[in-house]
């Protein structure tokens, strides 16, 4: 009778110790949890930050184009500005600065050298939020010549329309399109706007360039 009372008490000394090891762990656990989800939020914080730092490296920055300057937990100096005539712009702690001539990345470098001065590892960012810099004409016999902001992807189809089509008495097989070449020169590349409209000459309907002329007799 004694031995089996023995017994129980040890297997309950048993079950208690292992249901008291577990109720140990179990904190021990949530911690370790907490730890690793707080180690991978803070880790992936500079690779988002990477992902939104976007740089053109190709896109040379034009007078009258402007552009947005972000100064990361700098809000007093970020901001969206033009580039004025003398292709420049003035931004606060760094003064003025050269920017047409030159790539968004560029700009980002010179505005963070300056900043040195004042603030501990600065991060810049600048966009060109608009273009205005390059531009194309439409001169001729038709609604509206001048220039055109080229903003986006221009044919010469959508540089007509834009100037608001033909006059009367355009000559529209005789259209074209004078692009500057590097060593000063133009070259004439031939529009005849009856065939393309009729698909026979589609490859004619070029995309334009910055300074490219359209002119039509």
């Amino acid at each position: 009778m004694q031995g089996r009372v023995n017994r129980r008490i040890g297997v309950g000394v048993i079950l208690i110790a292992i249901s008291g090891s577990l109720s140990g762990q179990a904190p021990a656990s949530d911690t370790d949890s907490r730890s690793t989800t707080t180690f991978a939020t803070d880790s992936q914080a500079p690779s988002e930050q990477g992902a939104s730092r976007l740089h053109d490296d190709h896109f040379i920055i034009g007078k009258d184009d402007v552009l947005t300057i972000n100064v990361w937990k700098e809000p007093d100096i970020s901001r969206s500005l033009p580039v004025r005539s003398d292709g420049r712009i003035s931004l606060p702690l760094v003064g003025e600065v050269q920017a047409a001539g030159l790539t968004p990345l560029q700009l980002e470098q010179r505005i963070v050298s300056k900043l040195r001065n004042y603030i501990t590892e600065p991060e810049v960012t600048v966009m060109v939020q608009q273009i205005n810099s390059e531009k194309f004409n439409v001169l001729g016999q038709v609604v509206k010549p001048g220039s055109y902001s080229l903003t986006v992807a221009t044919t010469v189809l959508d540089a007509i329309a834009a100037a608001g089509g033909f006059r009367d008495f355009a000559k529209q097989k005789g259209v074209y399109i004078l692009r500057p070449n590097a060593n000063g020169g133009e070259s004439r590349i031939p529009f005849n706007y009856k065939d393309v409209i009729k698909g026979k000459t589609p490859q004619q309907n070029i995309r334009l360039r910055p300074r490219d002329t359209v002119v039509v007799p």
